[in-house]
């Protein structure tokens, strides 16, 4: 990830702010802390669980230097009305790759999805977008937060689907990054999401196994869409 040198090569100083997501990695953020900048949170778009470019402009201030978005589970940050924001307010804007994200495979990922998107009902599906290369497949769990999300989780796990929950924290809940805020897509987002497996090894039966097993399961929920 570029994104201390890049910030220090566009004269980003100690002192300025930088917004930055408070949904994933904490990479970014404490990057923005290594250079000596101050990381500023801002909520992301519930679909896509990027930076809203709306937050973004919510949280700008005259000490604000820059924006650094983030692509996420595949599926790319809104850039463009980020880059927007950015410019009415003079703005450096850096648009990075989830850590770990991996190309490879995209075609295949795609398929699974397709198929998934067809199949599940009971939990809401990832919303369709051009280019989203599926490298988590990130469904919500409706419900009332965490206990619905967690136990479906683990119910999953002992039916043997390799379930995942995606970001366990905003991150200006982390150590060392925390902040008076309250974010509540991000917050919904925490409580809500399951990544299940989509990974190219995975066979069609596979896929039918786990469509079975989180239909089953799905249908004892209550929506919350």
């Amino acid at each position: 990830m570029r994104t201390v040198g890049t910030l220090k090569s566009a004269g980003v100083r100690a002192g300025d702010e930088v917004v930055v997501p408070a949904y994933g990695s904490a990479e970014v953020a404490r990057a923005v802390v290594e250079l000596g900048a101050v990381p500023v949170f801002a909520d992301v778009d519930g679909d896509s669980y990027c930076l809203d470019p709306a937050a973004v402009a919510d949280v700008v201030t005259s000490q604000t230097a820059a924006v650094v978005a983030v692509n996420r589970f595949g599926r790319r940050a809104d850039a463009g009305w980020i880059r927007e924001v950015g410019q009415r307010h003079g703005l450096l804007v850096l648009v990075e790759d989830d850590p770990g994200s991996d190309p490879e495979g995209a075609d295949t990922r795609r398929a699974h999805a397709a198929y998934l998107d067809s199949r599940l009902n009971g939990v809401g599906t990832p919303t369709p977008a051009a280019g989203h290369t599926y490298e988590q497949y990130v469904v919500r769990v409706p419900g009332n937060g965490r206990p619905d999300r967690d136990a479906f989780a683990r119910t999953l796990r002992a039916k043997g689907v390799a379930c995942r929950v995606p970001v366990l924290a905003p991150v200006y809940r982390m150590a060392g990054l925390r902040r008076d805020v309250f974010l509540p897509q991000t917050e919904r987002a925490v409580d809500e999401t399951l990544a299940l497996p989509v990974h190219a090894g995975m066979s069609r039966r596979d896929l039918h196994r786990m469509v079975g097993a989180c239909n089953a399961l799905g249908g004892l929920l209550q929506p919350a869409f």
